[in-house]
């Protein structure tokens, strides 16, 4: 049993453990705000992005002394900010908002891990926006807890036997996520209701692979998944459809060797489209990092050149198929690079920002598209499955 338990509101507010900022930047569910950890000097201080409106703009909002580097940063759907800091083992939460010209802050209470193996990290932002997770992991089993939104400060929701990581939510109403939990020596993907306190499994391909949901969208169904069941000790992306009774299908052009792949945004809107979804994903490199994008109902991986000062890792489908990239410069302390409606060609025309400027764009060494090689035979119409693993009615037998 996971030994957290909870502190009243505190104005207390000492930094958090070393290490570097847990994301470059994060973005709520709908992509009007943003947050990050941003450094003036030698100072880690937080910012919040407005990203709604007709330009983007970035607000300070430091407290009364630096924030160390592992501070852990999320945005509401209000316009505040969440902070998490770390003072020993206790973990305090506070909501910042801008006052004139200073800095507002709202503690909502603390969780104490007294465990040294113990550790708590904010979960993605949830759907809607008015309410922030965590995700408390213990030596034999993890809880979640809702940090802020609630009536009395950190509540507790459920626990789940054995260590998760990871966190993606299946429905737009805040209410399904999706844990990876690691039991017994291996890693599979359970779905907790945070209503009813419920857990079950979502994902097992085979019997002793380690299988995890990167990303979902609640729109279409389409699921990201990584696991070694079809090259054993070797992790590899795939992808699925929620409520499916087809397998977990893994694309040859999604396999780079010596080359990380990252998906980190899905287009929204595609109801019953799931094929038709963009995917972003960060691609890391010798050469560097640069965005592929891909669709299921393709067999190609096309990479496109990244903004000047990228913060990598983070971006934004619309529903009407651009993505939106933030970034930041000497010159552009807060700006977002869009590109408009992909349409399989391999370009970076008409948005705003370095690229399309005219200011050179990292673009590595190697060929701009991956794509499966074309087959003697035509492709059967099913893969074959891996131990019959359909995703349906959220649970895979």
């Amino acid at each position: 049993m996971t030994a957290c338990a909870i502190e009243p509101p505190s104005t207390e507010g000492p930094g958090a453990d070393g290490g570097g900022p847990a994301a470059a930047c994060v973005l709520t569910v709908d992509g009007a705000y943003g947050a990050r950890l941003a450094l003036d000097g030698d100072s880690w201080f937080p910012e919040r992005w407005t990203l709604d409106g007709p330009e983007p703009y970035a607000v300070p909002l430091p407290g009364n002394q630096p924030e160390e580097p592992g501070t852990e940063v999320q945005p509401l759907g209000d316009g505040r900010v969440l902070i998490h800091r770390l003072a020993e083992r206790r973990h305090l939460f506070s909501l910042l908002y801008p006052t004139g010209p200073g800095t507002g802050e709202l503690p909502l209470g603390g969780v104490e891990c007294p465990g040294s193996g113990d550790r708590l990290t904010l979960l993605p932002p949830a759907p809607g926006g008015l309410r922030a997770y965590a995700l408390a992991v213990g030596p034999r089993s993890s809880v979640v807890w809702l940090v802020a939104g609630g009536a009395f400060g950190p509540e507790r929701l459920a626990e789940v036997p054995g260590r998760c990581s990871g966190g993606v939510w299946l429905d737009g109403a805040g209410r399904m996520l999706a844990l990876d939990r690691e039991l017994d020596g291996h890693t599979k993907t359970v779905v907790v209701d945070l209503e009813r306190g419920e857990v079950s499994p979502l994902l097992q391909i085979a019997e002793h692979s380690d299988d995890r949901l990167l990303l979902a969208d609640p729109d279409s169904g389409l699921l990201l998944i990584s696991s070694d069941a079809p090259s054993p000790g070797q992790e590899r992306l795939g992808w699925g459809v929620l409520g499916s009774t087809l397998p977990v299908r893994f694309p040859e052009c999604l396999r780079l060797p010596d080359r990380a792949v990252t998906p980190f945004a899905i287009q929204p809107g595609q109801v019953l489209m799931p094929e038709n979804c963009g995917v972003a994903l960060r691609v890391d490199g010798a050469f560097g990092t640069w965005v592929g994008i891909w669709r299921p109902a393709e067999r190609r991986l096309t990479c496109l050149p990244v903004p000047e000062g990228w913060l990598a890792g983070t971006g934004l489908w619309t529903r009407e198929g651009a993505l939106r990239l933030p970034y930041t410069t000497r010159d552009t302390p807060c700006g977002v690079l869009e590109l408009p409606a992909f349409q399989g060609e391999s370009r970076t025309a008409g948005g705003q920002g370095p690229a399309s400027e005219g200011a050179p764009a990292k673009v590595p060494e190697a060929p701009r598209q991956a794509s499966e090689p074309s087959p003697a035979q035509p492709l059967p119409a099913r893969p074959v499955p891996l131990q019959q693993a359909p995703l349906g009615r959220l649970v895979t037998k």
